[in-house]
């Protein structure tokens, strides 16, 4: 059976929400809870082990996640960009893991049916360097991206996310989601809902 994980990026300071006037964006309130627990809540709901990585504002990060069953990995470089919360959810992951999946803490309204469909996905085309989610033709996230992809993935730098990697390759399946909350992260105080 593959052995996937999920690795729950929640480390990035938010600066665009910040200047906004929003504050800590993963901890701004989401239908009732903070928004990185929303999210974390969804990823647990899949029965899968979820590895989260702090960086900015951690204590709080951990006391809004308090009591969750989640593997906490702590990246003291998440000032240099998404590569190096990457390379720490990666480098946490069991060496068994046969794929991960990586979830941004600003997409909220991303559900759990759709971190079954990658893996039901993965796991009927198991060669694949990644299954990337696409509604309307367009790329989103989160993206499952198998072992074989790893190494890649620890050589990324500064604020390069896996895309880069995936682009062109033949043995990357984009799967159709019929779900425009794949396409949704949040970025100003204004896309929260009212």
């Amino acid at each position: 059976m593959n052995s996937i994980a999920i690795i729950l990026l929640a480390a990035g300071e938010g600066r665009r929400f910040r200047a906004a006037g929003g504050g800590d964006k993963l901890l701004a309130s989401f239908q009732g809870q903070p928004m990185v627990a929303h999210v974390a809540r969804t990823a647990i709901a899949s029965g899968l082990p979820v590895h989260v990585v702090t960086g900015h504002a951690e204590a709080a990060m951990r006391e809004a996640l308090h009591g969750l069953p989640l593997h906490f990995v702590h990246n003291p470089a998440f000032a240099s960009g998404m590569a190096s919360s990457l390379k720490a959810g990666i480098a946490a992951l069991d060496k068994d893991a046969s794929a991960a999946i990586i979830m941004l803490g600003d997409m909220p309204e991303v559900g759990a049916g759709v971190l079954a469909e990658l893996a039901r996905e993965f796991a009927a085309h198991p060669a694949a360097m990644a299954i990337v989610p696409m509604f309307q033709g367009r790329h989103g996230n989160p993206v499952l991206l198998a072992a074989r992809a790893f190494a890649d993935v620890m050589a990324l730098h500064g604020d390069q996310g896996a895309r880069r990697l995936l682009a062109g390759r033949e043995d990357v399946i984009a799967l159709a989601i019929n779900d425009a909350a794949i396409l949704k992260d949040i970025d100003e105080p204004s896309r929260l809902p009212g």
